[in-house]
């Protein structure tokens, strides 16, 4: 049975052809895990886009994404930015990398693939990269005023500023990051192990209902435990009544004492039928 998704070309021969058409620009190429990257110089990205979509053999027609990458430990050059292309004819995908930093401009291929205008907007509002020749180069998913960009891995995870709607000033302000309260302490503990604190309440269910009885708790801790809680009060002897004056009737039978005067019901002798 064929897989349902089609299944791509091999890789074989895409980096001989790749290095043939773009020769110097081509800083080095690296094939893993079934995927071509290509590393290539900066300053001819366009040039080296326009190859990579007319040379024959390569034919790669479409950028599906624009990505970025943030090594802030490399010092020199620390965003990489990544192109994602598909060759239609050859149901091929190779990834284009170019390295650079905040201040020196990557060229837009925005002159090759107009829908690369949007990503770069993207790649500049998370990362802060520059691309020169975006003729709309905005933020595109942060809000207007915001400081900083979200993706980069120094960037504060509470961020700088926060939006509220003020009904005194009846517009959106933006004020310093406040906490309302104190960051909470959260375990990553697996729960099929249990944590290691005891909430209130809670130590009460570890404590053996009888001696020897199944326990989490350690003897030393049970020892400490037995000694909080009250001993059981001895059991005491079952109440019996064995007279009258016990029970509080004051009459030693039922049938005891003076009989009213005239009774509403008057038994009938022994012996005689109803």
């Amino acid at each position: 049975m064929r897989a349902p998704a089609p299944a791509y070309v091999a890789n074989d021969g895409v980096i001989e052809a790749a290095s043939a058409a773009l020769g110097g620009r081509l800083l080095h190429s690296l094939d893993a895990v079934g995927e071509v990257a290509l590393h290539v110089d900066r300053a001819s990205l366009v040039d080296t886009m326009v190859a990579l979509r007319d040379t024959p053999g390569l034919e790669y027609q479409q950028l599906m994404e624009i990505a970025g990458v943030d090594y802030p430990d490399r010092g020199v050059d620390r965003f990489e930015v990544v192109y994602c292309l598909l060759s239609l004819t050859r149901n091929h995908r190779i990834r284009v990398h170019v390295q650079t930093d905040d201040e020196k401009p990557v060229p837009s291929v925005t002159g090759i693939w107009p829908v690369a205008g949007w990503l770069e907007r993207e790649v500049y509002d998370m990362y802060g990269v520059l691309f020169s020749g975006n003729a709309d180069l905005r933020r595109i998913l942060t809000d207007y005023g915001f400081r900083g960009h979200p993706q980069r891995k120094d960037f504060p995870l509470s961020g700088y500023v926060e939006l509220r709607y003020s009904e005194e000033a009846k517009r959106v302000v933006y004020e310093p990051v406040q906490l309302a309260q104190d960051f909470r302490t959260f375990d990553f503990m697996s729960p099929w192990e249990g944590a290691e604190y005891v909430l209130p309440g809670d130590e009460k269910a570890k404590l053996p209902e009888e001696k020897g009885a199944p326990t989490p708790l350690k003897a030393d801790e049970i020892v400490k435990a037995d000694a909080n809680v009250s001993a059981k009060a001895a059991p005491s002897d079952p109440k019996t009544t064995e007279s009258t004056a016990q029970s509080g009737a004051g009459k030693p039978g039922p049938s005891a004492g003076e009989k009213p005067a005239d009774p509403d019901v008057v038994p009938s002798p022994k012996g005689q039928n109803q």
